[in-house]
């Protein structure tokens, strides 16, 4: 499973997931009918303890679907304990340095070996042996390292922070980007668009996967895809249940005469 998710990013193929909120033990089995090629749980925003979130990954993993992980902070440590979770991949937001992905990467691929041989090893100082490297292969299979690019000083470093050796894939954080851009949600707004745009291009060309993540209706997944991005990272299941029942709530109203006007779906950013 792992391995056959990097080889599908590196082959330059799609992947298909959804962000998990829901820890109920019920819930997988939903999800797993879905044709789903990962699940995204974020530990940034969402109050997952450590046990959830064991539970959560070896639970999908079980079930051929990768989990990915998103870090609370660009912290290696943190990367390593949803490794031993059984995380597949681990997403560190709001990159910003190379020393950011360095330390994630060093996380992610050559766990558990840390501290100033870790750091030799990653700034080329140290060649680990063909038998350690055997071994730190081994033990971290498929394991795939993953950005957040949320900032306009991220998108200024681009080119040396796609550079760094081990990087497999970035994902655009719609919302935090707008908001630092000074064009809060105003997703359709040309300079976002423009700035959205030559993310995916920069990345896509450097030989790595990019991703986009929105909630709502699909279209602007399938408007991404035609420009590159391959980690389709559509909604939560709290925002699609959301919609769902607003939908539904709306046309059993309508149908009775309580609501004589459709309301807006409502919106939900993870």
């Amino acid at each position: 499973m792992a391995n056959n998710l990097l080889e599908k990013l590196k082959n330059g193929g799609n992947i298909y997931g959804t962000c998990i909120i829901s820890t109920s033990p019920v819930w997988s089995r939903v999800v797993g009918n879905s044709g789903l090629d990962f699940v995204f749980i974020d530990t940034e925003h969402i109050p997952i303890d450590r046990n959830e979130l064991t539970f959560l990954c070896q639970t999908y993993k079980s079930m051929g679907i990768a989990p990915i992980v998103r870090i609370p902070s660009p912290d290696p440590y943190q990367a390593c304990m949803v490794k031993d979770a059984g995380a597949i991949g681990v997403i560190a937001p709001y990159i910003e340095t190379v020393d950011q992905i360095r330390d994630l990467v060093g996380a992610t691929k050559y766990r558990p070996l840390k501290g100033q041989r870790l750091q030799d090893v990653l700034t080329g100082k140290e060649e680990l042996t063909p038998e350690v490297k055997t071994f730190l292969e081994n033990y971290n299979p498929g394991s795939l390292s993953i950005v957040n690019i949320e900032s306009i000083a991220a998108v200024e470093n681009l080119d040396a922070l796609l550079a760094v050796p081990g990087l497999d894939a970035v994902i655009i954080g719609p919302h935090d980007l707008s908001i630092n851009m000074g064009l809060p949600e105003q997703y359709e707004h040309p300079d976002y668009e423009a700035v959205v745009r030559d993310i995916i291009h920069r990345t896509r060309k450097a030989g790595l996967a990019a991703g986009i993540h929105f909630p709502g209706k699909p279209e602007r997944q399938i408007k991404w895809m035609k420009e590159g991005v391959n980690i389709v990272l559509h909604s939560s299941d709290m925002a699609l249940f959301n919609q769902k029942l607003n939908e539904d709530m709306t046309k059993i109203k309508q149908a009775a005469g309580d609501l004589k006007e459709k309301s807006e779906d409502a919106g939900f950013t993870v």
